[in-house]
């Protein structure tokens, strides 16, 4: 097995390559993420429409959108590349020097797949898009959620509606679980069930909830008040 800057390859080849799209007019995050061997950034663009349309063009695993852009910002951008209807949705990770939750919410409920705050560092930032990449499990304990809990202490918002297709207790239970940054190993340890079975729960909650990805789980269950296990 090998390792490198925490990219693991079982089988000894060569890391995957993760295109990433950076939508941000700051030279330091490109230097970040064009040091790592399994990210390469394959276009930069300084306002949101002209992210768009490279978006259009070239098709990224990962794009990281900055809040604040010219001619379009992030939180509409976000919607576009990855919000409910998106025919092919793009993985965003958004990048901003404002924690406030009026970014935090609407970027999530977008479809984003991480809110990375900049001066969170460059481990955290690489950490951010590797965990937007990994398919299934775009949000990850270490990154999104904890993100989440630190940007959203200092108030709660106000609960939304409860959905159309009411979840069933178990499924209360296990987006109670996703929203403590749970994987399904260990929340299928914990309630004594197979990882199968939990990823079924997962699919259905999303589904009735209407929400693109967990991290849309978990914003839902801190917002109506799930029981979130410590």
């Amino acid at each position: 097995m090998t390792s490198t800057d925490g990219v693991t390859s079982a089988n000894g080849e060569c890391p995957r390559i993760i295109r990433t799209l950076i939508a941000d007019d700051q030279e330091g995050v490109r230097r970040i993420l064009a040091a790592q061997p399994d990210i390469e950034v394959v276009g930069e663009a300084a306002d949101g429409l002209a992210a768009l349309e490279l978006a259009a063009e070239l098709r990224p695993d990962v794009a990281l959108v900055d809040i604040r852009m010219p001619r379009m910002d992030g939180l509409e951008l976000t919607r576009r590349l990855a919000g409910p209807g998106v025919a092919e949705p793009v993985r965003v990770v958004v990048l901003t020097t404002f924690d406030l939750d009026e970014y935090v919410y609407p970027a999530l409920r977008h479809g984003a797949s991480g809110f990375l705050l900049k001066r969170s560092g460059p481990a955290l930032l690489v950490e951010a898009v590797r965990a937007a990449a990994d398919g299934e499990s775009l949000i990850s304990p270490s990154v999104t959620v904890r993100l989440l809990r630190q940007v959203t202490a200092p108030r709660r918002p106000e609960p939304r509606s409860a959905p159309v297709v009411p979840l069933t207790e178990r499924e209360v239970e296990i987006a109670g679980h996703v929203a403590a940054g749970r994987t399904n190993a260990d929340i299928a340890a914990e309630l004594f069930i197979s990882p199968g079975t939990v990823k079924t729960h997962v699919a259905s909650v999303q589904r009735k909830l209407g929400v693109a990805n967990r991290v849309g789980i978990a914003v839902y269950a801190w917002e109506m008040g799930y029981p979130v296990p410590q």
